[in-house]
């Protein structure tokens, strides 16, 4: 065939690799917590390094295994990728989203471009218009509340898809300890703890009750369609979480979401 034949036919472009499964933890062995957090959350989670790099070897087999690790190894800890200082709302959920493509690192939150959302997620939104009357969002981002101090965080921070709670008793709960216990100890200039409302829906997020050193809290059922009705549903957490950062002296939280562009 010459050159300038016309070409019968090509091959299909090579799929992209899922970061999932080929990304390296950012968290393993020597690597510093400095390089994957905020700096003042590596000081303070630097005590669990050598149990963040034990659990990055466990992830690592487990994907040598075959399987998959969600969310991505850059989005494990991105609850921890705003100041410590910042925070004002502990907002804790259980495990990521086991459903491949949904958990990013922030407990109940998806990408921006994820549709249906999470029914979890929609529950949150209907208790926010009920007790706001701010509208569903369309979108699953709530980077926009953590901005402002709300703490996202799992009480487990990975999971194997397609297996919720698979990922429990691994040893994220000694680490989201230490960060509960962070958060808590927080302290003004004068010596009075700084401004804190713990919202605790669900048995796994009201275990960090403890720890909470008689810091404001709002407990109720869990968002998921299993109890949201439960005691989720006209609990109020939005609203009763900026009356309570009010009488601290703290800014309260707009719940707002941006709509797509």
């Amino acid at each position: 065939m010459s050159s300038n034949e016309p070409t019968l036919f090509t091959l299909p472009d090579a799929p992209a690799p899922d970061p999932s499964r080929t990304e390296p933890f950012p968290f393993a062995a020597p690597a510093p917590l400095a390089g994957v957090m905020a700096a003042d959350w590596a000081q303070a989670l630097a005590p669990a390094a050598p149990e963040l790099h034990r659990i990055a070897a466990g992830l690592e087999a487990e994907r040598r295994e075959g399987h998959q690790v969600l969310p991505a190894p850059g989005n494990i800890l991105r609850a921890f990728a705003r100041p410590l200082a910042d925070v004002k709302v502990l907002l804790i959920g259980q495990d990521p989203y086991p459903t491949p493509g949904h958990a990013v690192g922030l407990s109940f939150a998806v990408d921006r471009d994820v549709r249906p959302l999470p029914r979890s997620l929609n529950n949150i939104y209907k208790e926010l218009a009920a007790d706001l009357g701010i509208a569903p969002s369309p979108h699953g981002d709530l980077s926009a509340w953590a901005d402002q101090g709300v703490l996202l965080m799992n009480r487990v921070l990975t999971v194997r898809a397609s297996s919720a709670g698979s990922h429990r008793r691994r040893g994220w709960e000694q680490i989201t300890e230490l960060a509960v216990r962070a958060v808590v100890g927080r302290r003004r200039p004068d010596g009075s703890p700084a401004p804190l409302v713990a919202v605790l829906w669900g048995n796994d997020a009201r275990s960090v009750v403890p720890l909470l050193d008689g810091a404001a809290r709002i407990e109720s059922a869990h968002p998921s369609p299993l109890s949201a009705s439960r005691g989720f549903f006209g609990s109020r957490p939005f609203s009763r979480t900026n009356e309570l950062l009010r009488q601290q002296g703290a800014e309260p939280v707009d719940w707002r979401l941006d709509a797509i562009r």
